[in-house]
């Protein structure tokens, strides 16, 4: 930073014409979410606010609409831990999962028995392997319903200083789980942590005949590279394409077939399928 750019910053009158920029915006004040938006979108263009501010900013007001069942972990992809593991059981799990909070369930999800912090099985582990009492590291889980506003949520997390809620549904049955990150996401965006896979090549080849597939290559590309004749123009994406397909958003493991090609998705999450394989034998 020059040192004019420096005095320019501190200048209270440079700042005060800056707030009466910012203050011109709301002269007329808004009726209504959209006309808010309206106005960040005039402060964006006016240069009074970059675009990650603006980005937060319209995140922030859409989790104020949305239920703790919008923005959950389905019950099919929450890893959990059955409450009689034996430490060498649970290690890999917390290895390959990278998560550091894990629902303790009995027989079956429904079932739940606490939750348990990865720190707590390495203390222990240091410790002594053999003294390894499950029910004595668990702790109490925070249970809320489907119909949970995520604001406020939001708030109890920070004011608890919990960091994961199990949803039940209306029956009282395990619907997913929530933490505080899945939270933060829809307000900043994905946060990538030293879990998360690098960025790998759009098409890689697995075996002679078997490719792995990003599910953001164009169908265009895609085409191309396996000489295919698939219509882009509904669709611009492989992961487009096989979600409309299924007509949902499919599962890892599920096999969705277009076109007599199997595409076997082999990553997804709650909101986007990540990667699929086809086998060309």
């Amino acid at each position: 930073m020059t040192e004019d750019q420096s005095r320019k910053d501190s200048d209270p009158d440079v700042q005060k014409s800056w707030l009466s920029k910012l203050a011109n915006l709301f002269t007329d004040e808004p009726q209504n979410r959209d006309d808010l938006i309206q106005i960040l979108q005039e402060a964006y263009h006016n240069d009074l606010v970059d675009a990650d501010a603006l980005s937060m900013m319209k995140g922030a007001l859409k989790v104020s609409e949305l239920q703790v069942r919008q923005v959950m972990v389905p019950r099919a992809q929450m890893v959990v831990i059955p409450l009689a593991s034996d430490i060498e059981d649970i290690l890999p799990i917390i290895v390959e999962s990278g998560h550091s909070r894990f629902p303790v369930v009995g027989e079956d999800k429904d079932e739940l028995e606490g939750i348990l912090l990865a720190k707590d099985v390495l203390k222990s582990f240091v410790k002594s392997e053999a003294d390894f009492n499950m029910k004595q590291i668990i702790r109490p889980a925070v249970v809320i319903p489907e119909s949970k506003q995520v604001n406020i949520l939001l708030n109890e997390f920070r004011t608890t200083r919990n960091h994961m809620a199990i949803i039940i549904d209306e029956y009282g049955g395990v619907a997913g789980l929530v933490t505080i990150e899945d939270i933060l996401e829809e307000i900043v965006g994905e946060i990538d942590d030293e879990y998360d896979d690098q960025e790998d090549p759009y098409v890689m080849k697995v075996s002679e005949q078997v490719f792995r597939i990003n599910a953001l290559t164009t169908i265009t590309e895609f085409n191309e590279q396996f000489d295919f004749d698939f219509d882009d123009t509904e669709y611009d994406t492989v992961g487009g394409l096989v979600a409309s397909e299924a007509g949902r958003l499919p599962e890892t493991g599920e096999v969705i077939e277009v076109a007599e090609i199997a595409f076997k998705v082999v990553k997804a999450d709650k909101r986007r399928i990540e990667f699929v394989e086809i086998d060309l034998n």
